[in-house]
């Protein structure tokens, strides 16, 4: 990992650039993307199985999961973790309940309100591929249920042999997703969008994918709603003398195991934890399943900044505006107050990452790439729509109608003064 230890050096670093291409596509990419899209949206069904078959592998004769594919799931998987998943589950759904009764309700308050409505179908993509993600099914479709999503669905790869993993299969079942279907990639999201003779149009995509998919999230928005344009994994460690050094280390590497584009950062006020941590990650790596991955994201993207208080880490922190933030402080709580861009702030030394990657209750699904400067982790709201709501009576005309109608004569919008003036004049016959 590279070390900084002067405090302008290090804004530099952590100052994120502005991409041109929030997606992060080349030409090429995007250029290959419209064309899957555009057959998808042409040949529907068609065009999804030729792709699967070049880019999975897998011939199909029908692209849902059926019945008898979910119940093989079910008995396959091992009992402990089909128990881990509805543990996970229930504390997912009982975190995202708890902020939908704290959400924003319908209201109707002298002719003027809002209504709150859930979304009526939504599409889940789950990545395949090297690593299954039973944990983002419940991460993403677990909130759509709570939010009153009427049909969620699922896309995700498929395996050579024209499987979907049977973990993913039975996190689905437990989330209440209603129908999967074996489908990744750019395709599967265009047929989310658009809809073919075998997968629904839905309202909205969310979920995270490799740049095809987020490239494909970006050309279809407008079409349909996405949630975001996910990115590489990131984690700011915020650390003082106190904190543990294994702790940070394996914090660390449990985001830079994700791929070798995830950013891991330590920022801290003590030198000598610094060194321990370098030794740490060393030893942790050694014994490390994905060791490879993890060790090259930290020797590309991994930095040590060493700064003399916790308010320059504070500050370096919200500059660089991270997926995950962890801090490993004394009176970690304390400070939770003045973290103002980040996904999900981890306030402690036994409040790691990883338990908010699976079973804490708030989605794991957070804003990458700075966006966290701007946007927030997926929620219940994330899958409700607001109607405003004007329904006033004649009094309520006459007090609101000649300023409205002085606007709109300002404006030079005549027909919009008429509006209201053909119904100030029928106020006056009354």
């Amino acid at each position: 990992m590279k070390v900084i230890k002067d405090y302008r050096q290090a804004v530099k670093a952590l100052e994120r650039g502005i991409p041109y291409d929030p997606a992060g596509a080349d030409s090429k990419i995007e250029s290959a993307v419209r064309q899957i899209i555009e057959r998808v949206r042409r040949d529907g069904d068609k065009a999804l199985l030729v792709y699967t078959e070049r880019f999975d592998g897998a011939r199909l004769k029908s692209l849902e999961v059926s019945a008898r594919e979910m119940a093989a799931a079910r008995k396959s998987v091992d009992r402990e973790l089909l128990k881990a998943l509805k543990f996970a589950a229930g504390r997912v759904e009982k975190f995202h309940k708890t902020c939908l009764s704290r959400y924003g309700k319908g209201f109707l308050v002298a002719g003027l309100g809002q209504q709150v409505l859930p979304l009526q179908r939504v599409g889940i993509y789950v990545p395949g591929g090297t690593a299954t993600y039973p944990s983002t099914v419940l991460m993403t479709a677990i909130p759509a249920k709570v939010a009153g999503v009427r049909e969620v669905i699922v896309a995700t790869p498929c395996g050579k042999d024209g499987k979907v993993p049977a973990n993913t299969l039975v996190a689905a079942d437990i989330a209440g997703v209603d129908r999967i279907f074996k489908i990744g990639g750019a395709q599967a999201v265009a047929a989310l969008a658009f809809g073919t003779e075998s997968v629904p149009r839905v309202d909205k995509v969310c979920g995270p994918g490799n740049i095809y998919v987020m490239t494909a999230k970006k050309l279809v928005y407008g079409v349909v709603d996405i949630d975001a344009l996910q990115g590489p994994s990131e984690v700011v460690v915020i650390a003082d003398s106190s904190a543990d050094p294994s702790f940070c280390a394996a914090d660390l590497i449990a985001q830079s195991e994700h791929d070798a584009l995830a950013s891991s950062i330590l920022i801290t006020t003590s030198p000598e934890l610094a060194l321990k941590v370098q030794a740490e990650l060393k030893r942790q790596l050694a014994r490390l399943k994905r060791g490879a991955i993890a060790r090259q994201a930290l020797d590309e993207k991994g930095i040590i900044v060493i700064v003399k208080t916790l308010e320059q880490a504070i500050e370096l922190a919200n500059l660089y505006a991270p997926e995950h933030l962890s801090l490993m402080v004394r009176k970690a709580r304390d400070y939770i107050g003045r973290i103002r861009n980040a996904g999900c702030i981890c306030a402690g030394q036994y409040s790691p990452v990883v338990l908010g990657d699976y079973v804490a209750g708030p989605s794991h699904a957070l804003p990458t790439g700075g966006s966290a400067r701007f946007s927030s982790p997926l929620a219940v709201q994330d899958f409700l729509k607001i109607n405003s709501i004007i329904a006033l009576d004649d009094s309520a005309i006459g007090k609101l109608g000649p300023v409205a109608a002085l606007l709109a004569d300002n404006e030079g919008l005549t027909g919009h003064a008429s509006a209201i003036r053909i119904r100030l004049d029928k106020r006056k016959f009354k």
